[in-house]
């Protein structure tokens, strides 16, 4: 194959095989990557000590597959609660759109746990094998005691933290104390070893060795923001009219050329190596490195700051910023909506769940005085913390009787079942599939759920 470019073609389209570059991070401080570890902090505290605090007696986030039990700080959901569920993620998903709308991807630049995490193992790296220079240097050395040294900590510091990662996941579904004790004991089970095992790896590899490719490649984030945004979403921006032409000169040099210096520092603290004086780009999680790196210039260079800054397309062009756009309005309009009725299901939630199952065999069977009986089978949920004595009673029958009629005891969190007999006289059915309905209440009458089923009785004669 001729590997000569067909004339008028671009020399630099991006070849999508061609070996990555690696990036060489700057680290950086300032007045924006100190909002990230207030952001960061709580992130990491949450997820890691969330196993260890008790509420009511449990995790207070554990995901309890073998009982079916979800617990959530004061809450406990089950299976049956799965359409809460989906309707959490939406506001979740609803919300992530309204804040790209109003301020860009502030979640993927101070939030998001792949930047957290990688933020974390770069600090490690930068840790064993120093600042950017020095890594250039160390990587192009050949191999000795020091390298050696470097490399072995900072992938020790590396999958440390990957395995306390992974133990830390497993125990949202294990529980922590309980992984502790069996590991104690040498007690744990091979599947929560393997997943254990695979979310420290997926973790070493994603924030140490892929980092920027996850954002750039992997997340379908990076790829439909661009539908959420709008002339006035805040974004991180480089102000073209002032600082061009660049050039660089020392400090106090009059020139006739713009502010920026052409010193490339917003390249080299950029954690996914783009340049933002290109413009916009998808690439970009907005975690402002840039402004904090280019402010620190102007500083030095008696500039005003802001060359590189949070700002919009609007404001950029001079014209003011304005929340009254229909977008805006929309997200926020259907998360308050979707907040209302969730949290008005949540409040009137019924800690209690009914399921009847016809009995198998007869469709209905005669006993002695000419009656009619049904057999069924009744699984009492009960959702709530507090043990309760249930009693249940059937509509849609006129005169009937229930055996047994006792109250039926379950246990906080547990699931009774019980099999009742309804007896009745033929007589009363007017056809011979009755819909009849279970109600079950507790004890003190706070609440009530029910069941549908039928009542079979024999054919009618006319």
């Amino acid at each position: 194959m001729d590997s000569k470019l067909p004339e008028g073609a671009d020399s630099s389209v991006l070849n999508l095989y061609e070996k990555r570059e690696k990036i060489y991070v700057r680290s950086m401080e300032g007045f924006y990557q100190n909002i990230r570890l207030f952001t960061g902090w709580p992130l990491l505290i949450g997820f890691f000590g969330c196993p260890w605090l008790l509420i009511d007696g449990h995790q207070s986030v554990l995901f309890d597959l073998p009982e079916r039990k979800f617990h959530i700080f004061w809450l406990t959901f089950w299976p049956q609660d799965f359409a809460l569920l989906g309707w959490c993620l939406m506001i979740a998903a609803f919300l992530l759109f309204f804040m790209t709308n109003l301020t860009g991807r502030v979640w993927c630049g101070y939030t998001c746990p792949q930047t957290v995490w990688t933020a974390i193992f770069m600090w490690a790296e930068q840790t064993a094998e120093g600042e950017r220079h020095q890594r250039i240097r160390l990587d192009r050395q050949p191999w000795n005691i020091e390298k050696l040294w470097r490399r072995s900590l900072k992938h020790a510091m590396w999958f440390g933290f990957a395995f306390l990662t992974g133990l830390t996941f497993v125990s949202y579904f294990y529980g922590i104390y309980d992984l502790i004790v069996d590991a104690y004991h040498l007690q744990v089970p091979a599947v929560a070893i393997f997943w254990i095992l695979f979310f420290s790896a997926a973790t070493y590899i994603n924030a140490g060795w892929m980092r920027e490719q996850v954002c750039t490649y992997m997340c379908p984030y990076a790829r439909f923001q661009s539908a959420m945004f709008d002339n006035d979403t805040l974004i991180v921006s480089y102000d073209q009219e002032r600082g061009d032409p660049r050039g660089s000169r020392k400090r106090g040099q009059s020139s006739s050329k713009g502010d920026c210096i052409d010193c490339d520092m917003c390249v080299q603290v950029c954690p996914t190596g783009i340049d933002i004086r290109d413009g916009l780009q998808y690439q970009c999680i907005n975690c402002a490195l840039c402004v904090d790196a280019c402010n620190s210039v102007m500083d030095k260079m008696g500039y005003e700051s802001g060359l590189v800054r949070y700002t919009t397309l609007n404001q950029l062009a001079g014209h003011p910023w304005s929340w009254k756009r229909p977008k805006l309005i929309g997200y926020g309009m259907a998360i308050l909506v979707m907040i209302v009725a969730v949290s008005a299901v949540i409040l009137t939630r019924v800690p209690l769940e009914v399921d009847v199952l016809r009995g198998r065999g007869k469709l209905f069977q005669e006993v002695p005085g000419g009656y009619v009986q049904n057999t069924y089978t009744l699984k009492l949920i009960n959702m709530d913390k507090v043990d309760h004595h249930y009693s249940i009673a059937v509509s849609g029958l006129s005169d009937y009787k229930m055996v047994p009629r006792a109250p039926v005891p379950v246990e906080a969190g547990e699931i009774g079942e019980i099999s009742v007999n309804l007896i009745v006289d033929p007589d009363q059915l007017a056809q011979v599939n009755t819909p009849i309905k279970f109600e079950v209440r507790p004890g003190d009458g706070r609440f009530s759920a029910n069941s549908k089923s039928t009542f079979i009785g024999p054919r009618l004669i006319k």
